[in-house]
């Protein structure tokens, strides 16, 4: 059995449909916080089991009977992540889990973005736990850029904080795939796989490819670190939040997003899924 945490995030729903398409539904268990949101997950014959990473009780009944998990990250910034991390690790040794697969952050080891903290604690305690283990450190996903597309055309512009910084993104659907290709073959335990976008590219780069299919000029402006702030709080973003975003352009800006690793086009069997190619999907 394959148990996907966090099935309804939009990583853990893509890895979902990639397993659809290798082994039967009913060799997969969705683990959520709320049934009626994953409806569309019982329909195709999936079971569906209470997974709470803030709720030990929820975790170890939830696990058992499980021979892999893929561990999607916590996406509560701010919160104590390692320890909602460190719960269901726990959980999963206690219900004889054979293998965890832990969605990481790219050269996690390395890494000095702020949100590459609980990451870098999970890897040490999940490397201690006794299970075997399969280190997912995803890149950037391109989709963290073109979701602001919106924005950027009604202010006819692009902002942040990366200067010339190469990044080597992908397709949140790239990451899922590679996932669901770990889960389903056999020889990647205890393995760490670095997943970055076959290209990379700099914010600069990315404006332009914007600007030519949208047939209008849509700059890259690039700001301080603390101006970047006041303009993430000023559209609504919280402090902290916006905080930990400017923290990552500037690394960024610094070659932390970057790596010219293969091991994602390796993993699922093809080139990742070019910077133009997910701008028009999201046009």
């Amino acid at each position: 059995m394959v148990f996907v945490a966090a099935a309804t995030s939009q990583l853990g729903t893509l890895a979902i449909n990639y397993l659809l398409e290798k082994i039967p539904a009913s060799n997969i268990i969705a683990g959520v916080r709320s049934p009626e949101k994953a409806k569309h997950f019982s329909d195709k014959g999936i079971e569906l089991r209470i997974a709470d990473y803030n709720d030990p009780s929820t975790l170890e009944a939830a696990f058992k009977g499980v021979d892999k998990l893929l561990l999607v990250s916590s996406g509560d910034v701010g919160s104590d992540r390692f320890l909602q991390h460190k719960n269901a690790i726990d959980a999963a040794k206690s219900a004889g889990v054979g293998l965890i697969a832990y969605t990481s952050i790219l050269n996690a080891d390395t890494s000095e973005l702020a949100l590459a903290d609980a990451h870098k604690k999970t890897e040490a305690y999940l490397k201690t736990a006794g299970v075997p283990y399969v280190f997912l450190r995803d890149g950037w996903y391109i989709e963290n850029y073109t979701g602001s597309i919106p924005i950027a055309l009604q202010h006819s512009s692009i902002i942040g904080a990366s200067g010339d910084g190469k990044i080597a993104a992908a397709a949140r659907k790239d990451y899922a795939e590679a996932a669901a290709v770990v889960l389903t073959t056999q020889g990647h335990e205890n393995k760490i796989y670095e997943l970055a976008g076959d290209d990379s590219f700099t914010l600069s780069e990315y404006a332009a490819e914007l600007s030519k299919q949208v047939g209008k000029t849509i700059p890259y402006v690039n700001l301080s670190k603390e101006e970047y702030i006041t303009a993430l709080v000023g559209a609504g973003l919280p402090d902290g939040f916006a905080g930990i975003l400017a923290d990552s352009d500037v690394w960024a800006s610094k070659g932390q997003l970057y790596s010219d690793s293969k091991d994602l086009s390796n993993l699922i069997g093809r080139p990742t899924t070019p910077l133009k190619d997910v701008i028009a999907a999201s046009l």
